[in-house]
């Protein structure tokens, strides 16, 4: 781990004005017209997460930490049962990560339209509003809960020092398999050698994974 000498600073990160202005327009043109193009399909897992559980909500908002931690609230598809977070207490000793993250891949939280949309990551589609808005970028670290900021060093909060992103490094070099230390040196890889063609490589990268995978959770 680098020591506080050779941490990463905004200063440092905002300099490239010019590459942060162009990701800001492929950002603001991606997902408004991915949001177009895919109303169709928020229609019908919205029909579908309803069938089976009328009383919640389609989409589940979820306070996460953003650049320079600030808080936002991002939007996904709900996958889970209503009462998920109130249950989380008595899973966490369940946990199937290290560090200060949580992830368990047979979740008993989960619905059956849950499960496919978690496998096919299209629960995540909502998060294209959260990049519209500024909130997000579409290539990113992972917006992180605010309970796992509140375990983080100051090594690992460099990853906050960027807009967190829908898809990012950590996403497509096996983010089931991988840990909490070797999430955060992903991503700041990511930061110091992040580029437009950079970025769209990991898009690229990221639709490959979602055809292929089936285990994404």
């Amino acid at each position: 781990m680098a020591s506080s000498d050779h941490l990463l600073t905004a200063d440092q990160l905002n300099a490239n004005l010019g590459y942060l202005r162009m990701k800001r327009l492929i950002d603001i043109i991606g997902s408004f017209i991915g949001l177009i193009l895919l109303s169709p399909v928020f229609l019908i897992i919205a029909i579908l997460i309803k069938m089976e559980d009328p009383k919640g909500p389609v989409f589940f908002k979820q306070v996460r930490v953003g650049k320079d931690e600030t808080h936002f609230h991002m939007y996904k598809f709900r996958s889970m049962v209503s009462d998920a977070e109130e249950r989380l207490k008595d899973l966490l000793a369940l946990n199937e990560v290290s560090g200060a993250m949580f992830k368990m891949k047979n979740d008993p939280r989960i619905t059956k339209i849950g499960k496919f949309i978690r496998r096919t990551s299209i629960d995540e589609l909502p998060q294209l509003w959260n990049v519209l808005k500024g909130d997000m970028s579409l290539v990113g670290p992972r917006p992180p809960l605010l309970r796992e900021v509140d375990e983080y060093s100051s090594y690992d909060k460099q990853r906050l020092l960027v807009t967190p992103g829908c898809t990012g490094l950590w996403q497509v070099s096996g983010r089931s398999d991988l840990g909490f230390n070797e999430m955060v040196e992903l991503d700041i890889r990511y930061i110091k050698e992040r580029s437009i063609i950079y970025d769209y490589k990991i898009i690229f990268k990221t639709l490959r994974v979602l055809l292929g995978s089936k285990d994404a959770y």
